[in-house]
């Protein structure tokens, strides 16, 4: 079965994701008020802050009602904490999410998936885990989760449950492997413990490593470059997030070779003023992007080309399904504009702009939780929002299932050849290995 929208609740149900306690046992009581104020909060957050005041046409005070309703009956804190989730699915927005109280405790799989056209492939696997010991492999189709068929619309609902609303110790998955051969695995996920920062512990409180993975993981969303001659340089943007004299410089790089590829797959957005810089270096003259519409007001979306560092040669654009937000409007710009060729995948449509509250309740332990509320909607200079449509690539260039397994990147090879430089899909996939940096 698929996955509308509205269907989170029942997916999570359904597809066995929700750790229930035994069938007709309540919710504890202090669990139950910790939900009631998280609900308060969060449906606060939405009917203040949402770009749409009228919701889309909810009656969002009754739904409200009928949440607490849901987690007064609710058999765990799990249940509640998914009927809060459920509540904010209903507006079917792309950055409008729940964020439920983080575990001390992560959750590793020990595998990765992502959509490729029309399939969904797993693309990495630990060595080790238990994903790889009972045989999982990249390249191998992934078709359901939990029963659950994995497409375009469930894959980022079932990413959002097993890593941040419900995460699992055991996943039952179903593969077919590049030869064909259909395998139903049970994967269990590995559990990191770490000791706290500080107070007597509780599942809100950050631990030293999760410091340290965020830390590392800044690190590695920098952007990192690679120069291919006089002919090519290659700039590959995990995230938006540098400007200034950082964007300024890799430019003035780019200028001394003819074409320029930018690759934005996996890229799943950042900073506004961000996206703002790198356009400003792709194009020689100011541009209005779209708008931003909010709730009381319009807001242009304006680049000021930076005319003495922008790149002037060939320029491509490097994109899948797992391209969002600001990369999305990246690409979309240069497309609108003419100004380089889209390759690659379709985007995820997922494109709008939001803003996080954080908020806690609790005393010892503390829980901290938070909501993140679109506060505007993108619209491109067409007139036309890109979410839940995306941006549909100049010429569409798919890696097989056999490239995933084998490791092998045909889409930036290709990209390189339209640039006249000759590079084997082995060594494209070499040149941006995981954690690698040019400082």
């Amino acid at each position: 079965m698929g996955v509308g929208p509205g269907k989170l609740w029942s997916l999570l149900a359904m597809a066995g994701l929700l750790v229930s306690s035994a069938r007709g046992q309540q919710i504890q009581r202090l669990d139950r008020e910790r939900a009631e104020t998280m609900l308060e909060n969060v449906s606060s957050d939405v009917r203040k802050y949402y770009y749409d005041a009228k919701l889309h046409g909810l009656d969002w005070d009754a739904l409200v009602r009928e949440t607490k309703l849901n987690i007064a009956k609710a058999p765990d804190a799990a249940v509640a904490d998914a009927e809060i989730a459920a509540l904010v699915e209903r507006l079917n927005d792309s950055h409008t999410i729940f964020i439920p109280p983080r575990n001390v405790n992560t959750v590793d799989y020990g595998w990765q998936f992502k959509v490729v056209g029309n399939h969904c492939f797993v693309t990495e696997v630990s060595p080790k885990s238990d994903a790889d010991n009972k045989g999982m492999r990249p390249g191998d189709e992934l078709l359901t989760i939990n029963g659950f068929i994995v497409d375009r619309v469930s894959a980022p609902k079932l990413k959002y449950a097993m890593s941040v609303l419900l995460p699992r110790t055991r996943l039952q998955v179903e593969l077919r492997d590049p030869a064909g051969k259909l395998l139903q695995l049970t994967v269990d996920a590995s559990i990191k413990k770490h000791s706290t920062v500080a107070g007597l512990g509780g599942s809100s409180w950050y631990s030293n490593q999760q410091i340290i993975d965020r830390e590392e993981a800044w690190l590695k969303a920098r952007a990192q470059y690679k120069e291919l001659g006089t002919e090519l340089m290659i700039i590959r943007i995990p995230e938006f997030l540098q400007t200034g004299s950082d964007v300024d410089n890799l430019f003035k790089k780019a200028q001394a070779h003819k074409t320029l590829i930018v690759d934005l797959r996996g890229t799943p957005g950042g900073r506004v003023d961000s996206v703002q810089s790198y356009l400003g270096g792709v194009f020689s003259h100011d541009l209005k992007v779209g708008d931003f519409v909010q709730r009381s007001k319009t807001s242009p979306i304006a680049v000021k080309s930076n005319r003495k560092d922008a790149f002037n040669g060939d320029l491509i654009v490097l994109v899948d399904s797992e391209t969002a937000s600001g990369g999305e409007l990246f690409a979309r710009a240069v497309q609108l504009e003419e100004r380089g060729t889209i390759l690659g995948d379709h985007t995820s449509g997922q494109t709008m702009e939001s803003q996080l509250f954080a908020h806690s309740t609790g005393v010892n332990p503390v829980y901290t939780y938070g909501d993140s509320v679109t506060v505007a909607d993108a619209v491109m200079s067409d007139g036309k929002s890109l979410e839940h449509i995306g941006v549909e690539p100049d010429r569409i260039f798919l890696p097989t299932a056999a490239d995933i397994a084998a490791g092998r990147d045909p889409v930036l090879a290709f990209a390189a050849t339209l640039a006249g430089v000759t590079l084997s899909p082995e060594d494209a996939a070499k040149l941006f290995p995981s954690g690698s940096s040019n400082e």
